[in-house]
């Protein structure tokens, strides 16, 4: 099996079985690419971050956006971010199911975007289930949050510090808790 072909199953959504015969790729993908981030995490300039965060998603991040560091990604290629985006310390990106960061989001430090998670039958655990998430335009995510595989958290919306978010966000609304519930609308 080609190395593109488990990256792009991933990206269309398939659930990849532990004997796979591609797994190992994903491993020695991400191990590439933690040592970019841990290059990338060494630097204290903010042109220089922004080169090695375009190398490690595989396309040019604007001058707009900021990164501060550490940030943590396990494999960038599916990962799509914006302009004037700023990040801040301490996130996670899991990017094998895809994750993409329209412009203006604000993330707040400890957030994890999560495009992947596992099988809730034991027998299946250890598959690798695969699944986009999405940061619609000027989006602030509070520090602490989670984003679960396969959400969208919709325009101008806000996800309260601490939430764990399982669901999709709407436009113009503020959720928060755990699981995420819906506060109000935003005038």
């Amino acid at each position: 099996m080609k190395q593109e072909s488990i990256f792009q199953r991933l990206k269309d959504g398939e659930i990849i079985s532990p004997q796979d015969a591609g797994r190992g790729n994903l491993r020695e993908a991400s191990y590439a690419t933690m040592q970019k981030v841990l290059e990338m995490n060494r630097s204290t300039s903010p042109s220089q971050i922004r080169t090695l965060l375009s190398e490690i998603i595989g396309a040019a991040v604007d001058s707009s956006t900021a990164i501060f560091p550490p940030l943590y990604i396990n494999y960038g290629k599916h990962i799509q971010i914006g302009k004037n985006v700023f990040i801040n310390f301490n996130c996670t990106l899991l990017g094998l199911g895809g994750i993409i960061i329209e412009d203006d989001v604000l993330i707040a430090p400890n957030v994890s975007l999560l495009s992947e998670g596992h099988p809730i039958d034991p027998k299946e655990r250890h598959s690798l289930v695969p699944k986009r998430v999405h940061i619609k335009k000027n989006a602030w995510i509070g520090a602490n949050a989670t984003i679960l595989p396969g959400v969208t958290v919709g325009e101008n919306a806000i996800v309260a510090a601490g939430a764990v978010v399982s669901n999709d966000v709407p436009d113009n609304t503020v959720v928060g808790g755990i699981p995420a519930k819906f506060i109000k609308n935003i005038p």
